[in-house]
């Protein structure tokens, strides 16, 4: 009786599953396996919300898999050495994956195979699994990959994508050995507000949005209160969705709001591509400027506590805080008021957000945050944003501001993002603090590192 492994990574789905679908397939038998990898935990990014989302994910992953009969096997340590010890224990002979972009997951698939190749064993690496069109897949004429955006959306909208995979029916799991699944409750430290995981409520999430707020989202996306996002971005990284599916849900509703939101999807391809191509990007510059950062602990930390003064970046750094997600607006306004204002070092915020974020990932948090510092692929590096301008904007009325800023409720209309303004009496009454830099300094320090011919740290 043929034994193939299935090894789950980020694509922690039955639905539109290559990866499982290609095992059931082709064994009579199949080990849905997943590895709690002590790397993950060794390098830093085994933030308390993402490991609470985990759980609800593997929960709902297990509840899947035992509705066909079968079951996911838990283990924890090395990830080559536990598939490798799973592939002895039930004879084996293949094991599935979804293809990473990141260093990380190409390391390991190289060592898994490598280890499994001396085992007698085959590893098969499933493209378009965790993202809809590979890295690499597309590239321009004498280069391995896009580094300006709309080029590359251009061929994207062109390329054809596979055919969307059916959940299997059955999934015949032989007799092996696992843990416990990871409970939710055992993880100390979650924000209050995290969302729950898994993809039942991912394709619950998915069903109502495509009904109702993608028809408005190309008008209503930067909206702050309105809150007209998908809220889809942790269910994508944990891979309860898959993303082709998206995609071409996505494209059989009519209208401007789903074409933005395809575009968006398409974003998250791009990043992946830059970084398949380019993995030292997650943490050095991809285009270098010669920045020379300034060191300011008291600022970075008003700046991590939602407490610098302006009210539009301290209710999005307020909202992570309590739900481990930030609106996408939001988290532009954070990071161009930490790097363009505060003039501090963007792997500072990048760092932070992968601490709190369920939806961190290491290619579209990395490099949204390069894209706002201007070090990575945007066309214009020098742009920055300016708070109370973005909060007219985008905030008119304040509702966004007062939602989670309760010591400026009692402020009215726009007058909430600029406190400062109040003078005697109430302003003494109001519990938040002073801005912790003026607007034309912050631009001046930005001004005087950036100039032509500036000294270079």
């Amino acid at each position: 009786m043929s034994v193939a492994v299935v090894l789950f990574t980020s694509d922690l789905r039955v639905h539109d599953q290559p990866v499982l679908r290609a095992a059931v397939d082709g064994a009579d038998e199949v080990v849905p396996l997943f590895v709690r990898d002590t790397g993950i935990a060794a390098a830093g990014f085994d933030a308390p919300n993402r490991r609470a989302f985990l759980a609800d994910c593997l929960a709902s992953l297990d509840a899947s898999l035992r509705e066909r009969g079968g079951r996911l096997v838990i283990r924890s340590g090395d990830v080559v050495d536990e598939v490798c010890r799973v592939v002895r224990e039930s004879g084996a002979r293949e094991v599935h994956v979804a293809a990473g972009a990141s260093r990380y997951a190409g390391r390991r698939e190289d060592r898994l195979r490598t280890e499994l190749e001396s085992a007698g064993a085959s590893l098969t690496a499933h493209d378009a699994v965790v993202t809809a069109v590979p890295p690499g897949r597309i590239t321009p004429l004498g280069k391995d990959h896009f580094s300006v955006f709309t080029p590359y959306f251009r061929r994207w909208e062109e390329t054809g994508r596979r055919a969307t995979a059916a959940a299997p029916r059955a999934v015949r799991v032989p007799r092996i050995d696992g843990e416990p699944l990871p409970e939710r409750a055992a993880v100390g430290g979650v924000s209050p507000g995290l969302a729950r995981g898994g993809e039942k409520v991912a394709r619950e999430r998915l069903t109502s949005w495509l009904a109702g707020g993608i028809g408005s989202y190309a008008d209503r996306h930067d909206d702050l209160a309105g809150d007209a996002t998908s809220r889809l971005s942790p269910y994508l990284h944990f891979g309860c969705l898959s993303p082709v599916e998206l995609v071409r849900r996505a494209e059989r509703v009519p209208g401007p709001g789903a074409e933005a939101f395809v575009r968006q999807l398409a974003w998250r391809d791009f990043h992946h591509q830059v970084l398949a191509a380019r993995p030292e990007s997650s943490w050095s510059d991809y285009r270098t400027r010669g920045d020379r950062w300034r060191t300011d602990e008291e600022e970075t930390a008003a700046w991590r506590e939602g407490r610098t003064g302006y009210p539009v970046v301290d209710a999005a750094m307020r909202q992570l805080l309590h739900e481990g997600w930030m609106h996408n607006r939001g988290r532009l306004l954070a990071a161009s008021f930490l790097t363009k204002t505060l003039y501090v070092d963007w792997r500072t915020g990048a760092r932070h957000f992968l601490e709190l974020l369920a939806d961190g990932d290491i290619a579209d948090n990395q490099l949204n945050w390069q894209w706002v510092a201007g070090t990575g692929t945007d066309t214009r590096p020098n742009r920055v944003l300016n708070p109370l301008v973005q909060a007219r904007r985008f905030d008119p009325r304040g509702a966004y501001v007062r939602r989670w800023i309760p010591e400026l409720a009692g402020l009215a209309g726009s007058s909430v993002h600029e406190p400062w303004r109040l003078t005697g009496a109430d302003r003494a009454r109001l519990d938040y603090p002073a801005p912790v830099v003026d607007l034309a300094e912050g631009r001046d320090r930005f001004a005087r590192a950036r100039e032509p011919g500036s000294a270079r740290g």
